[in-house]
Formats: structure tokens, sequence, C-alpha cells
């Protein structure tokens, strides 16, 4: 069996492409920094999505992490260097990636074997299928940081979860353990990690094994049904808010609570 490996790195930081039987598995691996992705990085996983279309034989797309990681999301330290313009930038080049995903149009399969966190956990929404481990955990913390989710990362959690308890896991920042995610939905298989790329793996095959035209047709459909936001960022708020992402960026690198401002709301 012939394995194609493509490899694009930044640093230490690699997102590796497999392409076998069918199957394109997608591995985010930066284990030094619980595989938190950079803008680079965003960037490199939306071009890599995009290709997996170009191999006529890829039926099925796997997205995992390196080690006991989905991903911890965006690299909270680059924002520090940033000003709020290319800040802002960074979160939509982070959405083109996570929508590449989302709109793929084969099946994707998230694979979360550890933390899925802030955009990491947008990017496992925005697969079709989540298969978890024990050692799964999801959550949103974004309001010790400030930043503000928009309209299309809000829409994901409502989607599953309901308008409810997305408030809740930003009111709060709580992270939620891999049983009640699955039994919120928000993982639709839980299995032992020792079996879970095998799990996967048998997964992707029974889907790649399916008509086309009819899982075509049901990402399409499903599509149409859920996405009742029309164009992105239309009358949503920004990403980051002008005062408190600067200050929750510096209290997040400074290992320190954040001091936000009192203002009205």
């Amino acid at each position: 069996m012939k394995v194609n490996i493509k490899r694009m790195e930044e640093e230490q930081a690699k997102i590796v492409l497999q392409e076998s039987a069918g199957l394109a598995i997608i591995t985010i691996k930066r284990p030094q920094k619980r595989n938190a992705l950079t803008a680079n990085m965003w960037n490199q996983l939306s071009e890599i999505g995009q290709s997996v279309l170009e191999n006529p034989k890829n039926k099925v797309v796997l997205l995992r992490g390196w080690g006991e990681q989905f991903t911890a999301g965006s690299d909270i330290g680059e924002f520090h260097q940033m000003s709020l313009k290319e800040a802002e930038e960074s979160f939509t080049t982070m959405e083109k990636a996570i929508s590449t995903f989302e709109n793929l149009m084969i099946p994707t399969i998230g694979v979360i074997n550890g933390p899925a966190m802030g955009a990491g956990l947008e990017l496992a929404l925005a697969c079709d299928i989540r298969i978890g481990s024990e050692k799964s955990k999801l959550g949103i913390p974004v309001g010790k940081l400030g930043i503000t989710l928009n309209n299309k990362f809000a829409q994901r959690l409502v989607n599953l979860i309901g308008p409810s308890l997305t408030k809740d896991l930003v009111y709060t920042g709580r992270v939620l353990k891999a049983e009640e995610a699955h039994r919120l939905g928000m993982l639709n298989y839980l299995v032992s990690g020792d079996n879970l790329d095998r799990y996967a793996i048998r997964m992707g095959k029974l889907v790649a094994s399916q008509s086309p035209a009819s899982l075509l047709a049901i990402k399409k459909s499903v599509n149409e049904c859920v996405n009742s936001v029309p164009k992105l960022w239309e009358g949503s708020t920004p990403f980051v808010d002008q005062q408190d992402f600067p200050e929750g960026v510096a209290a997040f690198v400074e290992k320190r609570p954040p001091r936000f401002a009192n203002r009205k709301m």
C-alpha cells in the first residue's frame, strides 16, 4: 500500500497529510505548544484541506492532533505581538481554515484524544462526526481573553447544544469532560484512547464505502438546514475587543488574572 506524506513545517511545528486507502489523515503536530496553531499554520491547514480534493481517491478526511491533544486553538502568545488589526485578520484566517473543513464536499471526522479548546473546539465542531477518547476535553474559555465570538463561531455551538449552554460555556469558561460532551452530542462516539485511532480508521472506511452521491447530498442538505447565517460577520461583532483583548492576552502571557476595566454593557 502506497502512502503519500506531505509535511509543512514552521520551526518545530508540522501539519502532516497522509493519504491511503481512500482516507486523508491530517495531523496537527506542535506538542510543545499543545498543538496550538500560529496564523501561518492556520493558512497551511486551510491549504491542505483544500488540496485533499485534488486526489480523487480521497473519500473521507480524518482530522486529528498529535499525542494526547487535539489542539488548544490559536497560539495566544502570538497575539501579544500583533496589533488589533493584525489580530482581527488572524481570526479571519482562522475562520477560513475552519470553514474549509466544514464545507469540504467529502465527509470529515474529527479524532479527539485530548483538549479541543477555543478555536480548536470550533475546528472540531466543523467536522461532520467527532470521535473522542476519555481524555477529551471541550471548551471555549474566551472570556478571560476579551475575544468576542461572532455569529459564525456561536452558530456552530448553538446548532449542537443550544443557546443557553453556548452562553454557559462562555460565561463560565468551564470545560466539558468527555462523558458530558458525549451526552450533549458534541462527541458522536466515545472510545478508549488505546483504541481511538483504530476505531477512527474503521469508521472512516465504513463511511468511505457508502454511495458518494448519498454522502454529498446529505452534507449539502444538512449544511443548508443549519447554516442560517447568510454571510460571515454580517451584522455581527468583530473577534477582538479593543480594550479587553489586549489586557486578556497580556494576562495570559504574564500568567496573571486579567484586570478588565468596568464599563457599561
